[in-house]
């Protein structure tokens, strides 16, 4: 097993400097309509960060000089503050979560927001990215697209990158990403081992061709990524599968209770996939000091799971027209 991940990490990991803009260009040109790429943004009161992503987006990919990328969507899911207006602004598309499919009621959760994405999203390449990325470089779009536009076997690829981890005015260098290293990264390398030699497997920038990502369940919360690679590990194996270092990944980080919530989420994901069976407790009771003592405070863990989108029937509809 350890021979097949080092053999996938040298054919399936590169940086973004290895496709330089000009080749992308040139490969999308020779796809034609399987080139096309649509930039979706998940958001949830990101007013301070998400017009400064779309901006980037928009001047360094959506150009006459460089079109890369065909259409830019913020899909907001409930935001209290100015976030669409900021991202209308600044030149995406902004589309409200529960505008998506009202015959459904929407759950809450970013995975919920993605899967719903596709059915207002036309690109045949869909690239996911945080909303609360902060010193955003075009990179993390084009060097995650690139590997699909070039190279055909490619399903799905990951973005990979620095995280530093900024608290109290210092920056611990690879600081963060704790829930990766404290849980998801044990989950695959005891149950997955093929999938150990993703360095971000939650990280929430990736890109992958529609074909796959409507053929795939969605959890509608935390668990989304880990299940994404997962499935997709299942459906087209592991060679599909890649990955891209883009840098330095510089984002707000969570506070140690939330941080609680999404492993429990992500753990869920894992156990569902393991054994498909039922959860005995879905909850999770946290603990904060008030006064002299502590005081509990019970969050549900996702639970939910939203189909394959090619069993929808207004999906389907929609990809017949």
């Amino acid at each position: 097993m350890l021979d097949e991940v080092e053999g996938w990490l040298e054919r399936r990991s590169w940086s973004a400097d290895d496709r330089p803009l000009d080749v992308l260009l040139a490969a999308k040109r020779a796809a034609g309509a399987a080139g096309t790429v649509s930039v979706v943004l998940p958001a949830l009161d990101e007013e301070a960060t998400v017009g400064d992503i779309v901006a980037a987006v928009r001047d360094g990919l959506m150009t006459p000089e460089v079109p890369l990328v065909d259409e830019l969507v913020v899909v907001d899911s409930g935001s209290t503050d100015a976030t669409a207006e900021v991202a209308a602004a600044a030149g995406a598309r902004v589309v409200r979560r529960d505008d998506i499919l009202p015959a459904l009621p929407a759950l809450p959760g970013k995975g919920e927001v993605l899967w719903r994405s596709l059915l207002v999203t036309s690109g045949e390449i869909v690239c996911f990215v945080d909303a609360d990325l902060r010193e955003f470089d075009p990179r993390f779009v084009s060097g995650i697209v690139g590997p699909l536009l070039t190279d055909p076997p490619v399903q799905l690829v990951k973005a990979m990158y620095d995280r530093p981890l900024e608290t109290g005015g210092a920056v611990v260098p690879a600081g963060g990403g704790r829930v990766t290293e404290l849980v998801a990264r044990p989950l695959l390398n005891l149950h997955w081992p093929r999938l150990a030699g993703f360095v971000q497997p939650l990280g929430g920038e990736y890109a992958a061709r529609r074909g796959l990502l409507e053929r795939l369940p969605f959890p509608v919360g935390y668990g989304v990524e880990l299940g994404m690679l997962i499935d997709a590990l299942g459906l087209v194996g592991l060679d599909a599968l890649a990955q891209v270092d883009v840098g330095v990944r510089r984002h707000r980080h969570q506070s140690g209770q939330a941080l609680g919530r999404m492993a429990a989420a992500i753990y869920r994901t894992a156990q569902s996939r393991l054994s498909r069976g039922h959860l005995v407790r879905p909850l999770l009771t946290q603990f904060e000091r008030a006064g002299s003592g502590f005081v509990p405070s019970t969050h549900p863990v996702d639970t939910e799971e939203r189909p394959p989108m090619l069993t929808v029937s207004e999906y389907a509809a929609r990809r017949a027209a």
